[in-house]
C-alpha cells in the first residue's frame, strides 16, 4: 500500500507509539499479572528444557538437540518482547524511537524465521527415525545438527538483515500508532511517508521463501511418515511411530497457525477489529514459548520424568 506524499517536516515522527490493548487501558495494570506469569512461565520453561538436555548424557541425541535450538528460539523471541510489552502494562511507556524499533523487529523476525527452519529440521528428524531407521544416527550426526543450525541462523539473518536498513531511509509522519506492543515489518512500513512498494514486495519474498517453503516440506515429510507408518503390518507399531511426532505436530501449529493468521489480517485484513489484531499479535509471540517446553514435558517421556526428578528432589 502506497502512502501519500511526504508532509510537512512538523507532521514527521521521531517515535512510534506502541499500543496496549485498545479500551482496556484502565486494566492495564491487572492485565501485566497474566502477561508476567507467562513471560515467566515461558522463560522458566525453556530454560529447564536446556538445562535438563544439557545435563542429561543420554538426551544427547538429534530430536533434543534439535529441541534445544527450538528452546533457545523460543527463549529469544520471549526476552525481545518482554521490555516494551511490559514497559506498556507497568508503568504506560509506549513511545520507542526508531533505532530501537528496528532493533527489534530485526529480532523478532530472525527468531521466528529461524524457528520456523528448526521445526522443519525436526520434521527432517522424525521423518529420517520412522522411514529410514537403520541410517539414523549416521545420517544425523552432531556435525550435520550443527551444519543445520548454522544454515538456519544464517538464512534468518541474511534474509532480515536488510530490513531495518529499508525502513531507516523512509521519514515517518502522522500519529506513527502501531497496533502492537511491539515492532512488526509490515505495521512500521505503513507509517512511511513514501512509496513502500519494495518493501511490501521483498516482506512477501522474504515470508514465501521461509515460512512458504517451510511448511510445504514439513507437510511433504509428514506425508512421507504417514505413507512409510500404514505399511507397517502391527498396529501397536504404527501408534508408536505416530506417537513420537505429536509433540512436533503440535509445536507446527501453535506456531504457523498465529503466524499465517497475522499475516493475513496485517495485509489484507484492513477492516478486522483492531482488538483482533492485537490478539493475534499476542497469540502469535507468546503462545509458541509458552506452550512448546508444556507440550513436549507432557508427550515426551524421558523430558518428564526428567522434568519431575528435578522438581521432586
Amino acid at each position: 500500500m502506497s502512502l501519500g506524499p511526504l508532509e510537512s517536516s512538523s507532521n514527521i515522527s521521531s517515535t512510534f507509539l506502541l499500543s496496549g490493548i485498545p479500551g482496556l487501558e484502565h486494566m492495564h495494570i491487572w492485565i501485566s499479572i497474566p502477561l508476567c506469569f507467562i513471560y515467566l512461565v515461558s522463560i522458566l520453561g525453556n530454560c529447564t528444557i536446556l538445562f535438563i538436555i544439557k545435563t542429561e548424557p543420554s538426551l544427547h541425541e538429534p530430536m533434543y538437540l534439535f529441541l534445544s535450538m527450538l528452546a533457545v528460539t523460543d527463549l529469544g523471541l520471549s526476552l525481545c518482547t518482554l521490555p516494551t510489552v511490559l514497559g506498556i502494562f507497568w508503568i504506560g511507556a509506549r513511545d520507542i524511537g526508531h533505532d530501537a524499533c528496528f532493533a527489534q523487529l530485526f529480532f523478532i523476525h530472525c527468531l521466528s524465521f529461524l524457528e520456523s527452519s528448526v521445526l522443519l529440521s525436526m520434521a527432517f528428524d522424525r521423518f529420517v527415525a520412522i522411514c529410514r531407521p537403520l541410517h539414523y544416527a549416521s545420517i544425523l550426526t552432531n556435525t550435520v545438527i550443527g551444519r543445520i543450525g548454522l544454515v538456519s541462523l544464517g538464512r534468518s539473518v541474511a534474509l532480515i538483515f536488510p530490513l531495518p536498513f529499508m525502513l531507516k531511509r523512509f521519514s515517518y509522519c502522522g500519529s506513527a500508532l502501531l497496533s502492537h506492543s511491539y515492532c512488526l515489518h509490515q505495521e512500521v512500513m505503513k507509517l512511511a511517508c513514501a512509496d513502500i512498494k519494495a518493501n511490501s514486495i521483498y516482506g512477501m519474498f522474504v515470508i514465501v521463501s521461509t515460512v512458504g517453503v517451510d511448511s510445504l516440506l514439513i507437510l511433504f515429510s509428514y506425508a512421507l511418515i504417514l505413507r512409510t507408518v500404514l505399511s507397517i503390518a502391527s498396529r501397536a507399531e504404527r501408534f508408536k511411530a505416530l506417537n513420537t511426532c505429536v509433540s512436533h505436530i503440535c509445536a507446527v501449529l501453535l506456531f504457523y497457525t498465529p503466524m499465517i493468521g497475522l499475516s493475513i489480517i496485517h495485509r489484507f485484513g484492513n477492516k478486522a477489529p483492531h482488538l483482533v489484531q492485537v490478539i493475534m499479535g499476542f497469540v502469535y509471540l507468546l503462545a509458541p514459548p509458552l506452550m512448546n517446553p508444556i507440550v513436549y514435558s507432557v508427550k515426551t517421556k524421558q523430558i518428564r520424568d526428567r522434568v519431575a526428578h528435578v522438581f521432586c528432589c
